[in-house]
């Protein structure tokens, strides 16, 4: 019926094997829907791991109607349990036998047909596979009895339900396993919800992937205990149709469904285990993973199957018979399809065959028991029951294991790493933006020096094009200087020439003088040797002249030389003047001798005096070109010291252009080399970040490799020496865990949060326990009376630790710690004893057995009292949380009204505390809730009494100004004080309608919703307002 398809969330098949015939015929893999034996002679002894349907037979007592009947042969049915058969005779001459995997008999207990039928079914459930229990059978047989019996007043009695449910609380874990049912008729082919009366029509939905069958809307109630269950199934069977006719007193009309869904924590497996049944868990990268078993067990109480004509139906009960047998028609055709292994299975021709499509060819281990009569007036209807059985017992299930990863543990664990991952990489991110920060100053500064560089660059390139601009300029006018140097040195050489040339000329007529002086001084023979020392003196003078020709060529140098030389030839012009003087002397002496020297004296005379004019010609213009050559040599020297300059102007320019271009250069490849490193920076910088998270995750799974090592070692050092003490140093060790292991235990309470993972605190509670239970409970209670403030505060947080589990409760109780708390809650001053004493007193206040000894001890007084004194907003919450769990017991509300327990929980508003608030909304929803209760059931008349200590009032200012949770809780109370009729006029007084119809149509919870369309609707007063608004 339902999909064999494998979850995807790590269903495993078990292979499962049905012997026909001899040989083993091994089931069809997962993909396979049904599975159906090859065999009528298939053998019933198969192991408990088979799939196939196990069908029990039970027979029920006479009644006094068959007693009343008469015939050849009383009883129709015979049965041999030893042989597992039953014999079915149809009168004293035909009979059939029949074999079932068990046969009861009408004295069979219920225990027995418990421990036979369902218990493997639901020792199944709690190893992870769904399971099935159902009853079959004509109305009147005792299918209720069987599988819904309650048992109040005889335990021995309870039925397959009850004894269900007591061995699966028994055997999870509260604090890491979850119960939680659901309860459900299909009544007139309408799913209803047997909690929440008010949901019908519920649609039926299925997983077009997996095949499951789920109910939106439903309501589901998780269990902690056996009595809140106990009380739900009286509230769903008191919502049950049922009706009296001819067979039956109390007849079922309707088939009753009770879904029991367990969830629990499996052992911690590899993940290379988990990755290789589901590709889809690889994505976790942890080194294990903790995974849950989810499993559903439905308990199934079917209508019984009837005739019209015996049992009497008409009008109403005639439509509901005709349902009931069109539904069980439909169960029949599917049971045949899926034994004669039909391809089509017609599970949608009822909603009952669709919603038990896993128990009959779906994943689910599934028993049945049918119940017959022993009467022969009814051999057809326990014919039918018998045929219906065999045919049940061809159907092989497909067993899975629902096992899914524990997302909510993974979930918390990869959170608290993603948290100290997250500081670690904000740490890392602070230091690498910190080095961001400094590298960019660094590079800020490369740029600035890299701009400044630029700019005098800049600069050097302007002036060097300014230089060479003017430099261009002088070199123009250099040249123009040059130019006009050379003209004028080219006029000069010119004058030189010209005098070189004039100089030639006298120096020609100087020689034909010379020539001329020559002849006459040989003629002149007296006057030899004046001629001869004339002509040496000449040729001197001539030497003189070349020399100073020589000289002018070469300028300055000879200047000097020539004037010398022109001063000796004036002193010997002279002295050759004092010879021809001291000749005439010579001459007026030889008187003979007188006249004819006279004419040759005189004609010498002449001559030497225009050789003397010729001379001072000579003299005066050789003074002339000295003075111009001096002026040309002047010039000559200006200009060459200009040139000089310009030459050193342009070497300094020169200069100073190469060091511009060197530091042009330098600054050039000094940016290259910033942007180099830059870039290597950079490139380092990646390199970095990937080793740093590289180096992040190596050292996160050193870290927690480490903490593992530390916890382990720590643990193997606290077990170590507690092995090894004796009594009084078991409890010396005990006094010193109390200080030191302070805030661990404080963690684990239920009354503050912690962040510690919960093996941590199941360790901690673990070895809390073994010492208390070697020391004993009352040696720690002792320490509540201890002087030392810290031990008695330590004291007290172990014994609230304890009290968080039920099963310390009744220790604690039995040994005097609810008395010993509530006196020191009474005598001691300290805010911190207040605090955690209040505490304890609300986890033992979670009992009901505890919650009356709470009140007849004074319990509520001392908690109101507290609360009326108190401003610290912890106290406050642990305060408010335990009156919240007196409220909730209706017989206790008269008694916690007198005590001012009411009132002082509302007075706790005052602190506004967000927790504080959610305590109070919590205690008056609770109140609320069991005085409309009490109300309904008639145990209670008249006004609440919350609206005297202004709670109502309360409630419709604040309805919508906290968090979704305590607007939840404020919601219901609302709505269930708008349900007693006494309330009516303090709820329109207040403005409550208008809130009540605010919350049926905006609340989150649907329940919340139609509960407050109900209380509008059903007071004829409140629909009068309504149209007001």
């Amino acid at each position: 019926m339902a999909s064999a398809r494998a979850s995807l969330r790590g269903d495993r098949p078990i292979p499962v094997a049905v012997r026909a015939g001899g040989h083993t015929v091994r089931s069809r893999p997962s993909t396979v829907k049904r599975s159906v034996a090859q065999s009528l002679r298939a053998s019933l002894d198969d192991d408990e791991e088979s799939g196939r349907v196990r069908v029990a037979v039970r027979l029920r007592p006479k009644n006094a109607d068959d007693l009343l009947w008469e015939s050849d042969f009383t009883d129709s049915v015979e049965l041999q349990p030893e042989l597992r058969r039953l014999k079915l005779r149809k009168n004293n001459w035909i009979s059939e036998s029949y074999r079932f995997d068990e046969v009861f008999t009408e004295t069979a207990s219920q225990k027995r047909v418990y421990e036979a039928v369902a218990k493997p079914v639901v020792e199944s459930v709690l190893n992870g596979y769904n399971g099935t229990v159902m009853a079959y059978g004509q109305t009147g047989t005792g299918k209720t009895f069987t599988l819904g019996q309650l048992g109040k007043n005889d335990a021995s009695q309870r039925g397959i339900i009850v004894r269900a449910l007591e061995d699966i609380l028994a055997d999870v874990s509260p604090a890491f396993d979850t119960v939680s049912v659901s309860y459900v008729q299909l009544y007139l082919e309408s799913v209803q919800d047997l909690l929440a009366p008010e949901k019908i029509n519920i649609p039926i939905v299925e997983d077009p992937k997996t095949g499951e069958v789920s109910l939106p809307g439903l309501a589901i109630v998780e269990i902690r205990n056996l009595g809140q269950f106990i009380e739900l199934l009286q509230i769903g069977e008191a919502n049950r149709h049922a009706a009296n006719t001819k067979l039956n007193t109390e007849s079922s009309r309707s088939h009753a469904i009770l879904m029991v869904h367990v969830q629990r924590s499996s052992k911690i497996k590899d993940e290379t285990e988990v990755s290789q049944g589901n590709d889809t868990d690889r994505s976790i990268s942890s080194q294990h993973v903790s995974m849950i078993l989810k499993s559903k067990l439905l308990m199934v109480d079917l209508a019984g199957s009837e005739r019209i004509d015996k049992s009497g139906s008409e009008g109403h009960m005639l439509e509901e018979a005709k349902f009931i047998n069109l539904s069980l028609t439909s169960l029949g055709k599917c049971i045949n399809a899926l034994a004669e292994n039909s391809p089509h299975i017609p599970t949608r021709d009822s909603k009952l065959t669709r919603l038990l499509r896993d128990s009959f060819g779906g994943t689910a281990r599934t028993s049945l028991v049918i119940t017959v009569g022993p009467s022969a007036r009814h051999y057809s209807e326990t014919a039918s029951t018998i045929a219906f059985g065999q045919r049940a017992m061809k159907v092989v299930n497909t067993i899975k294991l629902k096992e899914e990863i524990d997302y909510d543990r993974l979930c918390r664990k990869l959170e608290s790493q993603v948290d100290s991952l997250t500081s670690e990489v904000e740490r890392l991110q602070k230091l690498r933006d910190d080095e961001k920060e400094e590298m960019e100053k660094q590079l800020k500064n490369c740029e600035t020096h890299l701009a400044e560089a630029e700019n005098q660059l800049d600069i050097f390139q302007l002036e060097v094009d300014r230089q060479k601009k003017l430099r261009d300029d002088d070199k123009e006018q250099m040249e123009k200087k040059l130019k006009d140097y050379e003209a004028l040195l080219s006029e000069a050489e010119d004058q030189v020439e010209l005098l070189k040339s004039q100089i030639n000329e006298q120096k020609k007529l100087r020689d034909a003088e010379r020539d001329l002086m020559e002849i006459k001084l040989k003629e002149l023979n007296t006057l030899s040797e004046a001629e001869t020392n004339f002509a040496n003196k000449y040729e001197c003078l001539e030497k003189e002249k070349s020399q100073l020709h020589v000289e002018i060529k070469k300028l300055m140098e000879e200047l000097n030389t020539q004037k010398g030389r022109n001063d000796l030839m004036s002193g010997e012009i002279f002295r050759l003047e004092m010879c021809l003087k001291q000749e005439k002397q010579h001459q007026l002496k030889n008187a003979s001798y007188q006249k004819v020297q006279a004419d040759t004296t005189q004609m010498y005379e002449n001559k030497v005096a225009e050789l003397i004019k010729k001379l001072e010609d000579e003299h005066s213009l050789a003074i002339s070109l000295e003075k111009e050559l001096n002026t040309v040599t002047q010039k000559l020297s200006n200009n060459e010291r200009a040139l000089m300059m310009l030459q050193n102007d342009f070497e300094e320019l020169t200069l100073n252009l190469d060091k511009i271009s060197t530091l042009n250069k330098e600054a050039t490849i000094e940016v290259q080399s910033l942007r180099l490193e830059n870039k290597k920076l950079a490139s380092e910088k990646e390199y970095l970040n990937k080793e740093l998270i590289t180096s992040q995750e190596k050292l996160s799974n050193g870290e927690m490799k480490r903490k593992c090592l530390q916890d382990e070692l720590a643990q193997v050092k606290k077990l170590l020496p507690y092995d090894t003490m004796g009594p009084e140093a078991k409890m010396q060790y005990l006094s010193d865990s109390l200080n030191r292991d302070t805030s661990t235990l404080t963690a684990s309470m239920n009354l503050s949060k912690s962040n510690k993972p919960r093996e941590t605190l199941s360790s901690q509670k673990a070895k809390i326990s073994k010492i208390f239970d070697e020391v004993g409970l009352s040696n720690v209670l002792t320490l509540l009376k201890s002087e030392d403030l810290n031990v008695q505060i330590h004291a007290v947080k172990v014994v609230a630790n304890l009290a968080a589990e039920d099963s310390n409760q009744e220790r604690i109780v039995e040994e005097g710690g609810l008395d010993a708390l509530l006196m020191l809650l009474e005598s001691s001053q300290d805010a911190t004893i207040h605090r955690v004493t209040a505490g304890a007193i609300a986890n033992l206040a979670m009992s009901g057995s505890n919650q009356d000894l709470i009140m007849r001890k004074g319990g509520a007084r001392l908690l109101a009292n507290i609360g009326s004194r108190t401003d610290d907003p912890q106290t406050l919450r642990m305060v408010a949380g335990a009156i919240a769990n007196l409220c909730g017991n209706e017989k206790l509300h008269t008694m916690l009204k007198e005590d001012g327990g009411t009132k002082a929980l509302m007075g706790m508003v005052r602190c506004g505390h967000s927790d504080v608030i959610a305590q109070i909304a919590r205690g008056i929803a609770n109140f609320a809730k069991c005085e409309s209760r009490g109300i309904s059931q008639g145990h209670r008349k008249g006004r609440s009494l919350l609206i005297d200590d202004g709670a109502l009032t309360w409630m419709v200012e604040k309805s919508t100004a906290f968090s979704t949770s305590t607007r939840r809780h404020i919601e219901l109370a609302l709505c269930h004080l708008a349900q007693n009729e006494a309330n009516t006029i303090d709820v329109i007084s207040s403005g409550g309608i208008k809130e009540l119809v605010r919350i049926s149509q905006e609340s989150s919870r649907e329940d919340i919703r139609n509960l407050s369309k109900k209380a509008l609707h059903s007071n004829p007063v409140f629909l009068v307002e309504m149209r007001k608004l």
